[in-house]
């Protein structure tokens, strides 16, 4: 007989834990299946860990820009107080005990295994079979995606996990893949001391964002030692050597692979609920919905691997499955911020994505050290505002934040594209000074 439950939430990373605690919050019967842990990617490999190791090179290269503006300094790295860190503070040792008390203090109901949809608000788990009379929400996450380089699979590799996790850090690395993962990992290594390479396929480095991004971040990981290879393919790993499609070999300790993310929904029985078990994404509609008593969020659905967009997500699927009024799903104005230093935070569409939408596109672009702001920081003051503006409409459709806080100074980038705000209400609104995020600004009395 068939356990019978309101709803069942496939995978607990944040995304599926923020449904299945809401949902219970609110009196409905709720189980929670996962595998690995729970909370997911986040808490135990991915955003909070890794910028606690960001956050340690950011000192220490602080620490080394003394000179010249404040007197002199000697620094010396250390790993090890990094390592415990993340072990004591932000994972546990790797141990979801709290996250899935959390769960069941909320009246969740948790099982540890891998669920399959054997029909419409069905799930089977080890010969078990649930039934959820409002229906099942997939929130199954992503991994790591391993490109087909002949040898890679021989080879002792490292996904971000292993580079979480590790005590010790190696003389060399090489990283396969110049995005956000890749390039963070990259920086944070050589501020430590360690040989670093980083190779990318494409002709430039977050080839997802601006061109200018891509500038900037090659001549700021050069400047940290960081040999960078774009426009090269790897076409085999021999041990610990990648060869590349120009005759460049490259030797390093360990291999960091950093090529993107996948999800691995062939196993989740997708065709028994009528949708296609070999697609690269869960299909879903404005309101998280993929059928009649299936919702999807976070990583599965393709509209991004970014934590706080599964919990966006999460949030319209919850009303979603209560019956409450609410704003459907809306991406115009989706934020990402890749955490090297600058950092370098987008928000909406980029120059190339809105001309080749047909937008009648203007930008404007200015430097952060040509700000008051910028020319006070000085040590570390690279970075720049750009914007794309769509001049039929009169508002921003996209814009880019580079520099000292980047992340933090695109908050009014999100606000002006989300809210449409006008552009010559931009103009003449009144900024902070000297602040940082004055140079948007300076930028937007660009645009005509």
């Amino acid at each position: 007989m068939a356990d019978e439950l309101d709803v069942i939430v496939l995978g607990l990373g944040v995304g599926g834990e923020e449904v299945g605690g809401k949902l219970a919050d609110a009196g409905l019967s709720v189980l929670g299946i996962e595998n690995r842990l729970v909370g997911g990617e986040c808490p135990y490999w991915g955003c909070i860990p890794s910028k606690m190791m960001i956050r340690a090179s950011g000192l220490l290269t602080e620490g080394r820009r003394i000179k010249g503006m404040a007197g002199s300094s000697e620094v010396f790295p250390d790993w090890a107080p990094v390592a415990l860190r993340i072990r004591d503070e932000a994972t546990d040792s790797w141990n979801d005990k709290v996250a899935v008390d959390r769960f069941t203090g909320r009246g969740g109901r948790f099982l540890r295994g891998t669920g399959k949809l054997t029909g419409p608000k069905q799930v089977e788990v080890d010969g078990q079979t649930y039934t959820a009379r409002k229906g099942v929400v997939i929130a199954t996450g992503t991994k790591a995606a391993i490109p087909p380089i002949p040898g890679l699979a021989d080879a002792p590799y490292w996904t971000n996990k292993e580079a979480i996790e590790t005590d010790t850090l190696p003389a060399s690395i090489t990283v396969l893949g110049g995005g956000a993962i890749g390039l963070e990992l990259a920086q944070m290594f050589a501020r430590f001391g360690v040989r670093v390479t980083v190779i990318e396929a494409m002709d430039r480095l977050m080839v997802y964002e601006e061109p200018e991004s891509s500038e900037l971040i090659t001549e700021i990981l050069t400047r940290d030692g960081v040999t960078v290879h774009t426009g090269r393919r790897a076409e085999r790993i021999e041990g610990m050597t990648v060869h590349l499609d120009d005759g460049t070999t490259v030797t390093s300790e360990k291999l960091l692979v950093a090529t993107g993310r996948t999800s691995d929904l062939h196993q989740l029985g997708l065709d028994s609920v009528g949708l296609d078990g070999s697609a690269k994404a869960v299909t879903v509609d404005e309101h998280m919905r993929a059928a009649d008593g299936l919702w999807a969020v976070g990583d599965c659905t393709g509209h991004g691997a970014f934590t706080h967009l599964a919990m966006y997500q999460a949030g319209i699927a919850i009303r979603d499955i209560l019956g409450q009024d609410g704003p459907p799903a809306d991406y115009r104005a989706q934020p990402r911020v890749t955490f090297t230093d600058p950092e370098i935070g987008s928000v909406g569409l980029t120059e190339d994505a809105a001309r080749h939408h047909g937008i009648h596109v203007q930008t404007a672009y200015t430097k952060i050290p040509e700000s008051a702001r910028g020319w006070i920081h000085k040590a570390g003051n690279e970075g720049f505002i750009k914007l794309v503006a769509d001049m039929d409409r009169d508002v921003l459709v996209g814009a880019t934040s580079a520099g000292p806080n980047g992340g933090e100074v695109l908050s009014a980038l999100a606000v002006a594209v989300h809210a449409q705000v006008p552009v010559h209400l931009l103009k003449n609104m009144i900024y902070a000074y000297p602040t940082f995020h004055r140079a948007i600004e300076a930028a937007v009395q660009q645009l005509d």
